[in-house]
């Protein structure tokens, strides 16, 4: 363990304890595909210890341009299923459980309980608020992101405070009424964002006191701009 993680050992925010705290940690996944294939990747290489991955969309050319955990030779297969094959090729200490399958109301809260943190990879508004609710309804802490184009925001739901989604977007039936945004992105926009995820997630497995907790940052990778909103 000492030779593959040394480089993030070395820092104090991390060392052996924090390591340790990484192996045990199970995170689940939502959607791997542009978010999910960053967040997924640096999570497996940090060596998160049990990493769950749910998605039932397959490969698609389409998708490779901002989707790096797939190949072209993988298109038409699950991605949940390729994802896996990939973590675990990358990471052979951890382990990597793969549900290709559509998140819903009645495996929700069953997948959710497994774990200890949800990070969101998934491109739709109904997801993320059944995420959120079974979140706050279970206990668990939500590592929300999202992208449009050039922009990216992330916000971390239900950890040590009470603001969840719906403190960022109250209306659930004007959000699922309204048109789905526009799918045109840059390649780098899903792999900064959920980069970002993936930060957090290891800043909350190892019980940091700055992280994004009720908190929204955004990015415009036009201008570089940067912000932090408190919700």
């Amino acid at each position: 363990m000492m030779e593959r993680y040394n480089r993030q050992m070395m820092l104090l925010e991390i060392g052996e304890e924090g390591q340790a705290k990484l192996k045990a940690a199970k995170v689940l996944i939502v959607g791997v595909g542009g978010l999910g294939s960053p967040i997924a990747l640096y999570l497996a290489g940090a060596g998160v210890g049990t990493i769950g991955l749910i998605d039932d969309d397959v490969v698609s050319i389409s998708n490779l341009h901002r989707q790096i955990l797939y190949s072209e030779a993988q298109t038409g297969e699950l991605k949940a299923l390729c994802a896996s094959m990939r973590l675990k090729a990358l990471n052979s200490d951890i382990r990597v459980n793969a549900y290709p399958k559509r998140l819903t109301e009645k495996n929700v809260r069953e997948l959710i309980s497994q774990y200890d943190i949800v990070v969101d990879g998934c491109d739709n508004f109904s997801t993320r608020y059944l995420i959120n609710d079974v979140c706050v309804e279970l206990g668990k802490p939500y590592v929300y992101g999202a992208i449009c184009g050039f922009e990216g925001q992330v916000a971390v739901f239900n950890y040590r405070t009470n603001k969840n989604y719906r403190d960022l977007y109250p209306s659930e039936e004007e959000m699922l009424s309204m048109p789905p945004p526009p799918k045109g992105v840059i390649g780098v926009t899903p792999a900064i964002t959920g980069s970002i995820e993936a930060t957090e997630v290891i800043k909350i497995i190892n019980n940091y006191d700055t992280v994004l907790s009720g908190k929204l940052w955004t990015i415009d990778l036009r201008s570089l701009q940067t912000n932090i909103f408190s919700l």
